[in-house]
């Protein structure tokens, strides 16, 4: 399943979110590899130098995942300000006039 706006395919279906009770906010490309930690978390008792290799990957999904959509965001304010740059003349000002000035 592809994500609009994204380089990254969602590769856990949503019926593998539901069993492993994934909250919705987490629902993302990275939850393949957030399903892995969360059972080795279980299984360690949470104890966090146990499960090193699993939480690194799945942070560096989620940051591969923020500079992606940073990059995006960049594309489109500068489309914007190209836009409005263009058609400076024909735009409402952001400060309007008052009747006294």
């Amino acid at each position: 399943m592809e994500v609009p706006g994204s380089s990254q395919k969602m590769i856990a279906t949503q019926e593998e979110m539901v069993e492993a009770k994934v909250p919705l906010a987490y629902r993302d490309q990275c939850a393949h590899l957030l399903i892995p930690l969360n059972k080795c978390r279980q299984a360690e008792l949470y104890l966090s130098w146990k499960c090193e290799n699993e939480r690194h990957s799945y942070e560096k999904c989620q940051y591969e995942l923020l500079m992606e959509r940073m990059l995006q965001m960049q594309k489109i304010k500068e489309r914007a300000s190209l836009n409005h740059s263009q058609s400076k003349g024909a735009a409402f000002p952001v400060i309007p006039k008052t009747a006294n000035a």
